[in-house]
């Protein structure tokens, strides 16, 4: 079964990344065909600063190979080093109405934001596209916020098939029921927009003092909290600590006894031994960056391989070839 992913260089990655999609697609590793690849062109809609592009992309790169993505299991590359994708755009655009770009949910939400609206933001749609049927992907992992995307590349690949015969796989959406929601330090769910982040890669001073100034009630160590499990420092240990260890906080928080001061330094100390593993090899990773260019670039010949024969079969069945 092959699965596709694109990662948004989007900047500093947090716990809620990692949780939230970091963790499960690289557990896919194990059942799945993976294809992995960062999207650079998309992030050409809202970004424009070259160089914040370049670094975005290589911060992407490391997190992702620190946190376990094995690029001899699994294809990682960058989006643009593969710009069979471009053409194929034109190709499903020139077929695409309209009224589905119009009704999609992204393109609406970012110029509701104020981000101005321009071709790449209208045509988003078109591209996502082209990146999962460039790939013959049978499956799209997304969360249920996401899931137009996936129906909108099945629509385009529908009406491409029925205009010019087969050529696309169809793809199916993956959702995953048990995305975690990572609530962030302010109990909104964890993201950039809220500055409510916990970084996974971060430095310790400024992240022992974020944790630390989670905002919590004013009832006294000693009395009883029956909502305990309620608790931001307690919903974010449990990702981070062992199951018992978890508990027992939870237990004594709700019982009477155990000081917010001291669950958030539990909290600490858990989410840095959690992610200890990774900064080490991430550092490792940031003194070989060869090495790094040179896995992107052995994915993107691999992804090409693939990339090639279905633009080969669209521009046959388009007859442009």
């Amino acid at each position: 079964m092959r699965t596709l992913t694109g990662i948004q260089p989007s900047g500093t990655l947090h716990i809620g990344n990692y949780f939230g999609a970091m963790q499960p697609a690289i557990e896919a590793q194990a059942q799945n065909e993976c294809f992995y690849f960062i999207a650079d062109y998309h992030s050409m809609t809202t970004l424009h600063d070259p160089a914040e592009r370049r670094t975005n992309t290589l911060s992407v790169a490391l997190d992702w190979l620190a946190c376990g993505l094995d690029p001899k299991h699994s294809v990682f590359w960058r989006q643009s080093a593969v710009a069979e994708v471009c053409e194929l755009t034109w190709l499903i655009g020139s077929l695409t109405p309209m009224g589905l770009l119009e009704r999609a949910h992204s393109y609406k939400d970012k110029t509701a934001r104020g981000i101005p609206a321009s071709f790449g933001l209208f045509a988003y749609p078109v591209l996502m596209a082209a990146d999962i049927l460039l790939y013959n992907s049978e499956f799209v992992p997304v969360g249920k916020d996401q899931k137009q995307h996936v129906e909108m590349t099945r629509d385009i690949a529908i009406k491409f098939n029925q205009t010019y015969g087969e050529t696309f796989v169809v793809p199916e959406e993956q959702i995953r029921a048990n995305v975690a929601t990572v609530p962030g330090l302010d109990g909104q769910k964890m993201s950039k927009s809220y500055d409510n982040t916990i970084d996974i890669f971060g430095a310790e001073k400024p992240l022992r003092k974020k944790i630390m100034g989670i905002v919590m009630d004013s009832r006294t160590p000693d009395e009883p909290k029956p909502d305990a499990d309620q608790n931001i420092a307690i919903q974010l240990l449990k990702l981070v600590a062992p199951a018992d260890v978890a508990t027992d906080y939870e237990n004594r928080l709700r019982e009477g006894g155990l000081g917010y001061g001291d669950l958030k330094k539990g909290l600490f100390e858990h989410y840095w031994n959690y992610f200890a593993t990774y900064r080490e090899k991430r550092a490792e990773l940031a003194g070989n960056l060869d090495y790094v260019e040179q896995m992107l670039s052995e994915g993107a010949e691999r992804a090409r391989a693939v990339a090639s024969d279905v633009l080969q079969r669209a521009r046959k069945a388009t007859g442009l070839a």
